[in-house]
């Protein structure tokens, strides 16, 4: 069967956006993995690999090639290749998009997500209104604030802190663009657009309210507005940029006078109870005051790192961290955390526990990769995507999740073949 160039290339790239727009629902965002990988097998002829290319196929493969290299340590067979499974985008992502390098549109794509996932939040808003007419009236009254981000992110099918990973770097990116059409001085009409679809993607952010991500936002704000000045007129960016930050913080201002939550979950409720680590069950009712603070994240970082220790040098085995967290919580008597079976909630960790001294080294390098990119190519959305990634591994395991694996493992195939479009013009003006 032989298909046009044109035609091709048109399919290809709809493909890459509707799987970026569609990350944050697994189950169809897998269906459309799958058949885009079927697709890019059977017109195999158009990919295109060199030594370079492969290398970076490698590198972006790191986590599932340490996988595979110690599966052997796995208990079990059958799990050692479910959590294999649960990993293979970052094979697939990078052989059919790097393999098609050329053809890709870096800002047409970003510009698509951007626009896409923004209108699907406000859908699913919309829908949360309608459904949950209950949650919202508590919210707007004030009561149980806490929970109103958890319960969206449930609406949507994604975990919270998941959700606003995706959505720090949708906001950042329209923020990107805002400041993309004032210095381009597009029609007043695209400039009001983008400025509405930041406000969006920023509302949402607040909405579903995760500190990490909020954080993220705003030193993506400050990193794109970094380059622009960088790059272009200080007094014409200032001009222009720095209303738009105001505008933030005075939004900002606004939604926490109506949420007074979030003060003291920025404040006393972060960072209570910091001399019960290890020692939960002393805190009465630590599941109403300790759940989503600082001090059950070090708690559970304590016990990761005493149980990865005592399997030093190859950890316990991908399939086998988990259970093996939560049988220590137990041999130790923290009920509390054996209750609720908590996670590592940090991607070294987990990977200290899971595959021993390799693990964090991975990590490191699967992360540092998007970080080279960025900073090489001097792009705020790279560097950007890089520091949400990063930071949001410290505090959560997102390279356990279909939402963190596919999520990292696609947009690091995207910035690395937009690298190596930008080498390639470079050797082409030389």
């Amino acid at each position: 069967m032989s298909i046009s160039e044109k035609n091709f290339n048109k399919i290809f790239n709809i493909f890459l956006c509707l799987i970026a727009i569609l990350m944050i629902f697994r189950k169809p965002c897998s269906i459309v993995i799958v058949i885009f990988a079927a697709f890019s097998l059977f017109f195999f002829k158009k990919l295109h690999y060199t030594k370079k290319i492969l290398i970076l196929v490698a590198c972006i493969a790191s986590p599932v090639l340490l996988e595979l290299l110690l599966f052997w340590n796995n208990d079990s067979f059958a799990k050692g290749l479910k959590a294999i499974e649960k990993s293979t985008s970052l094979l697939i992502f990078p052989l059919f998009i790097i393999g098609n390098f050329q053809r890709i549109n870096f800002l047409k794509l970003l510009k698509v997500y951007v626009l896409g996932t923004t209108l699907v939040m406000l859908f699913f808003f919309i829908r949360f209104n309608v459904l949950y007419p209950d949650l919202m009236h508590k919210y707007l009254n004030g009561i149980h604030l806490w929970e109103m981000g958890y319960q969206f992110g449930n609406s949507v099918g994604i975990h919270a802190p998941a959700l606003n990973m995706h959505l720090a770097f949708v906001t950042v990116s329209a923020f990107y663009f805002v400041i993309k059409s004032f210095k381009d001085d597009e029609k007043s009409k695209f400039k009001a657009i983008t400025i509405i679809i930041f406000m969006l993607s920023f509302f949402f952010v607040l909405f579903v309210n995760t500190r990490m991500a909020l954080v993220n936002v705003f030193i993506g704000v400050l990193i794109v507005l970094f380059y622009a000045v960088k790059q272009d007129n200080f007094r014409k960016i200032a001009l222009k940029g720095l209303p738009l930050l105001v505008l933030l913080i005075a939004v900002l201002f606004l939604f926490v006078q109506k949420d007074p939550y979030m003060k003291e979950k920025y404040s006393s409720v972060s960072f209570a109870y910091m001399d019960k680590v290890g020692k939960l069950d002393e805190i009465d009712h630590p599941e109403v005051k300790v759940f989503n603070s600082l001090v059950t994240r070090v708690s559970i970082w304590k016990s990761a790192w005493e149980l990865s220790l005592k399997n030093l040098p190859f950890g316990v085995g991908a399939s086998d961290g988990k259970n093996e967290l939560n049988k220590y919580y137990k041999e130790t008597n923290q009920k509390f955390l054996a209750k609720y079976e908590f996670p590592t909630h940090n991607q070294f960790l987990d990977f200290l526990l899971k595959f021993g001294i390799l693990g964090p080294l991975v990590v490191l390098f699967y992360i540092s990769i998007i970080g080279y990119l960025g900073f090489d190519l001097r792009n705020p959305i790279i560097i950007s995507f890089f520091i949400i990634f990063f930071t949001s591994n410290l505090m959560d395991d997102f390279l356990l999740r279909f939402d963190g694996i596919a999520f990292s493992g696609f947009w690091l195939s995207i910035f690395s073949s937009y690298w190596l479009q930008q080498k390639s013009a470079l050797v082409n003006c030389d």
